[in-house]
Formats: C-alpha cells, structure tokens, sequence
C-alpha cells in the first residue's frame, strides 16, 4: 500500500577543520554561516574525488597536488 521512501543518504564526514575555517572568515572581516562547513566539506570531497579519478586515469594510486 505505501511504499517505501529512499533510504537517506549516508552523511559524508566533514573534512575541514571547522574552528580554523571559522576564524579564517572572521579574520576577513566576514561571517560564517552555519552550513559553511558543510558546504566547504562537500566541496572538498568533490575536488578530492576528481583528483582520485585522475589519478587512476594515470594508472597511479597516489594522488598529486597536479591531480587537483
């Protein structure tokens, strides 16, 4: 009768450094909003897993800074 809704999605662990991206903005002269760190996290995971691909494109298991 009801189907059964997605399972939600795993939340990926936040790769940034939270405080140190806060105070960075702050020094700035900026404010951070709450879902900052989040966004910046899923950013990061993006780049990182574009220069993963790249690296296995160069059949090579260690990722560069030249991968980014």
């Amino acid at each position: 009768m009801f189907e059964d809704a997605p399972a939600a999605a795993a939340k990926p662990e936040v790769l940034v450094v939270g405080s140190k991206v806060k105070a960075y903005v702050k020094s700035q002269g900026a404010m951070s909003s709450g879902v900052l760190i989040g966004a910046l996290s899923e950013k990061v995971c993006g780049l990182l897993d574009d220069a993963i691909a790249r690296a296995k494109a160069n059949k090579r298991s260690t990722v560069k800074d030249t991968d980014l």
